[in-house]
């Protein structure tokens, strides 16, 4: 699969993305998607077409009914980085 990323591996094409595009970015990074994941991974890509903006840790979790502490435990590091990485959304602002 041939994909079209910036230099720190997200999609430079929204449009681009699929699930299948979502595991194939996860699989890069050594992990695997399952159903709790590309679920929090479609709600984030609803909250952005929402407001435009990738949600902040805490309101995503909030929304979700996540906790943050849970977010962590699933994704080891910088869960919405992640998240919005996998999902074909921007980079999180006050993510370096």
């Amino acid at each position: 699969m041939e994909l079209n990323l910036d230099g720190e591996g997200f999609l430079v094409d929204r449009d681009d993305w699929s699930e299948e595009v979502a595991k194939e970015l996860a699989k890069q990074d050594e992990m695997e998607i399952d159903d709790q994941i590309m679920d929090l991974i479609n709600q984030a890509r609803h909250m952005y077409e929402e407001d435009g903006v990738v949600p902040p840790i805490r309101k995503f979790a909030k929304q979700t009914g996540v906790s943050s502490k849970e977010l962590y435990d699933i994704f080891k590091r910088g869960p919405m980085k992640l998240i919005c990485k996998w999902g074909g959304l921007p980079k999180p602002t006050g993510c370096v």
